[in-house]
């Protein structure tokens, strides 16, 4: 979290176009905030410090991501999905449900006592209805339309039959070899 956030501070125009282009009302403050709340609850977790507050931070901004970017993609990361932001968010639930670290700040403070199953669920609704909230404030969903949908009919009483010269024939069944080589090597 701590390098993604640096990464946002060091490129803030970049971000702050970015953040624009995904649809985001006020990309400036956007970026700053992004960048923020990644160093600071990155930093937080490392020092074992306000746990629960930073994981929820965490939460909120990896539910961001998956509702923003990440969900159209599906679930693989290695095709943009949600897998990376997931992992993050649930390793946030699972740190929350064991008790404060021996070297974490947390512990020393005493503040140490907001653990266990309660207390990850609550910080997973936190993070989650920070997510929800932020999403519904700042976000335009843009429409996505799915490669292959059709465009609308424009006149929904009379539908046309499709000229057969338009409709695509269907492809011829393989030979068995592909001259490509086999899919994986694709």
């Amino acid at each position: 979290m701590v390098a993604h956030g640096v990464k946002h501070a060091r490129s803030l125009d970049g971000t702050t176009r970015w953040f624009e282009s995904i649809g985001f009302r006020n990309p400036k403050f956007q970026a700053a905030t992004s960048a923020g709340v990644e160093v600071l609850s990155g930093s937080a977790l490392i020092a074992g410090t306000m746990t629960p507050v930073a994981a929820a931070a965490v939460i909120g901004t990896m539910g961001v991501a998956i509702r923003t970017v990440h969900a159209p993609n599906g679930f693989f990361i290695t095709a943009e999905g949600y897998e990376y932001a997931a992992g993050l968010a649930a390793g946030c639930v699972a740190l929350i449900s064991l008790p404060a670290g021996m070297l974490g700040l947390d512990r020393h403070l005493r503040l140490g006592r907001f653990r266990g199953g309660t207390a990850a669920v609550a910080t997973l609704i936190v993070g989650a209805a920070s997510a929800a909230s932020h999403t519904s404030v700042f976000w335009n969903s843009p429409r996505r339309t799915p490669r292959d949908a059709h465009p609308p009919t424009t006149n929904l009483e009379r539908v046309e039959p499709a000229d057969p010269a338009t409709v695509a024939q269907p492809h011829p069944k393989p030979s068995g070899r592909n001259p490509n080589g086999p899919a994986e090597c694709r």
